[in-house]
């Protein structure tokens, strides 16, 4: 019989981390990340921030828990649950008992249910005092009650979650936590349920690989240490040299993992709208038709006609032009509280694709758009509108969550073209676009798209599967730019002005052919000057759009728009 204390002390499940001091009582505490003494009250002052180098303290599930929750709201739920010792570890009951002693915890975990901001939410805190929070059955067996529960009372949860990962002292029982807590994640994400985890320092192992990753939004803390397979284990295994910051908050951002991260200062805030947003049903029917003392400029708007003066070619210069506003442009300027989602949740955030949840005049709306750069570094941060195979997931991912919510969606449409690098072929390109054309004529939630600039082939069309599709006056969609389609049909890309004029990319010729419904009318070519202008015009038109859905329902949105499609 092998001598379980020692093997144990050799192998584990768990994920090594380094250990971070908390705050101590006392009149100094020495910060984690700068070793400087600091004032314990300008900390706790601070949200448990340094205030001189603003490095973080591991805080405990109580103190979490009080920063986004309304005083006095917290109800604690399922205590006293037994532990078990499956693999008679020796001494490890011992162990959870003085752990409880010490720490006031029945377990690594805290659940309950509370108030954010007057809205109900079940909410849970992992608390790295007790055994680095990892995850046994007492932990999974809490996680799980509370989805079940949240579930029967149709309630969001908020999870903060830390962990070492899965529990070495119960072995496969622990193991089965992960499958167990995140079929009941399941079951409440099928109800049309929020779900929030907050990765704080350190989430790794077991609980990385299940609850804490299968969030419908997820947030983190700045510089959060976050993975499956610990730095430190991935040296050792494999001897391979980590690049600087590896696993951290902001690399996880910037590799598609997350969708923002938090500061502790703004956290009760983002929480609670979060929970507003996706708790909101929108009111198609709150859109009245029309708006008092505003005939004279729908009159105005309504009599427009597209200038004949400009040629096809002088519109796609007019297209392509630096000072044409972009979607973030719009986006800011018709919607409010926009908060930015990232990443495809696979491999990267790409720049060139922005979406996020928003309000259009109190009603949650999703909007998407493809995003070009003012200036040469942003245009790098951009790709110069082109987006790659992840832009295009990360849209999909976001518009999937708008069905699941019950939310319209707002596509905005400016690109030359889908990215055509060696690295977008190697990652699936054809696949990526394809899939969105797929999934976008089947989603049960109205789509409206807007073509602002250049409406670049199947790169623009993978965001235009919409039940109806607009263009500004002088933005083009095409089914390649003019100069490609004079080098393959005319073996002369110098011709790609006549080309334009026979390849019929204007928005006034597009909705002749029936391709597009509606021209949103450019008295000049938009600017920053005519910006608000435009602005209102397009705002009335998509609340009349809106308004225009109510009463339907999720199967008529997708038929229609496979009708409308299917008459091309």
């Amino acid at each position: 019989m092998p001598d379980l204390k020692k093997f144990f002390k050799k192998t584990s499940v768990s994920q090594p981390v380094e250990q971070t001091p908390e705050v101590p009582k006392g009149l100094w505490v020495k910060c984690p990340k700068c070793s400087e003494m600091v004032y314990k009250e300008d900390v706790v002052e601070n949200h448990y921030v340094c205030p001189k180098c603003g490095g973080y303290f591991r805080i405990k599930a109580k103190t979490r828990m009080k920063m986004v929750l309304d005083p006095h709201s917290f109800e604690e739920w399922f205590t006293g649950i037994e532990n078990t010792n499956p693999l008679d570890y020796p001494e490890y009951p011992q162990k959870v008992k003085a752990l409880q002693e010490k720490t006031r915890l029945d377990e690594a975990v805290r659940i309950g249910l509370g108030t954010v901001d007057g809205q109900p939410v079940v909410i849970g805190a992992c608390d790295a005092r007790f055994l680095m929070a990892s995850m046994g059955y007492v932990v999974g067996e809490k996680i799980t009650r509370a989805f079940e529960e949240a579930t029967v009372r149709r309630l969001p949860v908020v999870l903060f979650c830390c962990s070492g990962g899965a529990r070495m002292q119960e072995g496969m029982v622990s193991l089965m936590q992960m499958a167990k807590t995140s079929a009941a994640i399941k079951a409440h994400s099928k109800a049309g349920l929020f779900y929030l985890p907050i990765l704080t320092d350190p989430t790794t192992g077991g609980v990385t690989a299940s609850f804490a990753m299968l969030g419908d939004v997820i947030l983190a803390e700045p510089d959060a240490l976050i993975g499956f397979a610990g730095p430190r284990v991935i040296q050792q295994t494999i001897g391979q040299k980590l690049p600087e910051g590896f696993q951290k908050s902001e690399f996880l951002l910037e590799h598609g993992m997350i969708d923002a991260i938090v500061t502790r200062d703004q956290l009760k805030a983002t929480v609670s709208n979060l929970i507003r947003l996706h708790s909101k049903k929108p009111d198609y029917a709150s859109f009245p038709q029309e708006w008092p003392g505003r005939k004279q400029f729908h009159e105005k708007k309504k009599g427009h006609k597209a200038s004949a003066s400009m040629s096809a070619w002088e519109r796609v210069q007019t297209a392509r032009s630096p000072k044409r506003p972009v979607a973030l442009d719009y986006i800011s300027l018709l919607f409010g509280d926009f908060m930015e989602l990232h990443g495809d949740r696979a491999f990267r955030d790409d720049g060139a694709v922005i979406g996020g949840v928003a309000y259009l005049d109190g009603q949650p709306v999703t909007v998407i758009g493809i995003q070009k750069g003012r200036s040469t570094k942003d245009n790098l941060i951009r790709n110069f509108g082109m987006p790659s195979p992840e832009g295009y997931r990360k849209a999909l991912r976001l518009m999937k969550q708008a069905e699941k919510f019950g939310r319209p969606i707002i596509t905005f449409i400016d690109t030359p073209g889908a990215f055509c690098g060696i690295e977008a072929e190697e990652r699936g390109q054809g696949e990526a676009i394809a899939r969105n054309l797929m999934e976008m004529s089947d989603l049960t939630v109205p789509i409206l798209s807007i073509v602002i600039g250049e409406g670049g082939s199947g790169g623009a069309l993978a965001l235009g599967v919409g039940n109806e599709v607009w263009m500004m006056e002088n933005s083009t969609y095409t089914i390649l730019s003019p100069e490609g389609f004079a080098s393959i049909l005319w073996k002369d890309s110098k011709k790609a002005d006549e080309a334009a004029e026979v390849m019929k990319v204007t928005a006034a010729e597009l909705k002749e052919l029936g391709i597009i419904e509606r021209v949103i009318p450019e008295e000049s070519p938009a600017c920053a000057d005519n910006l608000e202008e435009i602005g209102e015009y397009l705002k009335i038109q998509i609340k009349r759009f809106l308004r225009r859905q109510a009463g339907k329902t999720k199967e008529q949105f997708a038929m229609e728009r496979y009708e409308r499609f299917r008459r091309m």
